[in-house]
């Protein structure tokens, strides 16, 4: 078993020129390289920005190319939940733009030409229990009633037409859903926006972020481990990995591992017997499992095996209970040998919400909660145009960001453990 990311075996990503030197002065400073900061990088330099992307590590090294690869609909919260908090037209703008972000990943595979095996193939979500299944019904109908999206509620009786496991109680089917290779999106992502005029510089860790005036005119002066660098404004696109360098937003968002095992390509009798429509599959627990064949017929099954991020030993502590969760899943893979394992760093705000808009003056699109191929992409799009100077509708922007109550945290997540175990008993409670 590889201790390491399945789909970057399958990509090759533009090569960057490390030997080029900072600029000393962009429109715009881009902080992190994945989907989100792609995103706006390439829309923002296809407005003749001057933009230069400052990547910690290199294009896609987090989160981007370290998921399942599923393009979802929807949030992490549900319908009922979001209407309590939001009113109704706020919540049908935000299902709506988590309707049309699914549609802008789509555009721009078809528009840059990337192969990341984009298919809408649908998702799958699977009831662990009777009381979860009987929810289904009525969420489809507040969903099709509210925001004119229909779903598809799946007895148990009719379960084996869409996965070879005998062990939920019925499902829900929402077609408009996508799959994708992440690591070739992302890699797609960042040629296309440096096809447009951005400017890469990986390996570049900004320490610091400060307001500064440049020939009268104010700004941002960021000091990276490369020098420094002057812009006219930033856009924050760290998410899982955001850092002191923008403490305001560190300590609003919380960072969580997620790992992932793939097994060894699989027969074609034996795939299409656990996968036969290949939706992109979850479970209706709150410390859920996500998984899904590959393009290449392997079995990818993830989760939240281990709340703290990745590292050598919760990576190999994660793929020893993922194979057992599997197990339960899918007995017919008892024999099939796990390949490769990995982890990654998801950033969850406290209010389990996506946030996007300007905090302490710099712009942001953060808090994507296991849903950031689509929604980051279509946020960091959408904030790079409203940075340009358009009128865009954004749901996202505005919406109460929380912070910790009491100020007890500041951006070290001490309290995962103590989540893993509340998440672990509401889902033996429900």
């Amino acid at each position: 078993m590889l201790e390491q990311n399945y789909w970057l075996s399958t990509a090759q990503f533009p090569v960057i020129d490390h030997s080029a030197p900072l600029p000393e002065v962009v429109d715009v400073a881009v902080v992190g390289a994945g989907f989100t900061g792609l995103s706006a990088a390439r829309t923002l330099a296809k407005r003749s920005a001057r933009v230069a992307v400052l990547e910690q590590h290199t294009v896609g090294w987090g989160a981007s190319s370290r998921n399942g690869g599923m393009v979802l609909t929807g949030m992490k919260l549900g319908v009922n939940q979001l209407i309590s908090k939001y009113g109704r037209e706020r919540t049908r703008q935000m299902y709506a733009a988590s309707l049309a972000s699914i549609d802008c990943v789509e555009q721009i595979v078809l528009e840059e030409n990337i192969d990341c095996d984009f298919a809408r193939c649908g998702h799958l979500e699977v009831a662990c229990k009777q009381k979860h299944f009987e929810t289904y019904q009525r969420r489809a109908e507040l969903i099709e009633v509210e925001f004119n999206h229909p779903l598809r509620v799946v007895p148990r009786s009719e379960l084996q037409e869409e996965i070879g496991s005998a062990i939920y109680y019925g499902g829900m089917v929402d077609q408009v859903s996508a799959g994708c290779n992440p690591a070739r999106y992302v890699a797609g992502l960042a040629a296309s926006a440096l096809k447009a005029g951005a400017q890469f510089f990986e390996q570049t860790h900004v320490e610091s972020i400060q307001r500064d005036s440049l020939q009268g005119e104010l700004g941002w002066k960021l000091a990276t481990s490369r020098g420094p660098i002057w812009a006219h404004e930033v856009f924050v696109a760290t998410s899982g990995y955001t850092g002191p360098a923008t403490p305001a937003l560190q300590k609003k968002l919380i960072p969580i591992g997620s790992f992932i095992i793939t097994t060894e390509i699989l027969p074609q009798s034996l795939a299409s017997e656990l996968s036969p429509r290949q939706r992109m599959i979850f479970d209706s627990k709150h410390f859920l499992h996500y998984y899904r064949l590959t393009p290449d017929r392997r079995m990818l099954f993830g989760g939240r095996a281990a709340f703290f991020p990745e590292s050598e030993q919760t990576v190999r502590r994660s793929a020893e209970i993922l194979r057992r969760g599997m197990l339960h899943v899918y007995p017919q893979l008892t024999d099939a040998r796990v390949e490769y394992v990995w982890g990654g760093t998801l950033d969850f705000a406290f209010d389990i919400m996506p946030h996007a808009g300007q905090i302490d003056g710099m712009y942001h699109a953060v808090g994507y909660a296991g849903h950031g191929v689509a929604m980051a992409t279509y946020l960091g799009q959408k904030i790079a145009e409203m940075m340009a100077g358009d009128q865009v509708e954004n749901p996202f922007v505005g919406i109460p960001f929380p912070e910790a109550p009491f100020g007890l945290y500041s951006g070290k997540p001490w309290f995962l453990p103590f989540a893993g175990a509340w998440y672990k008993f509401l889902d033996w409670v429900s």
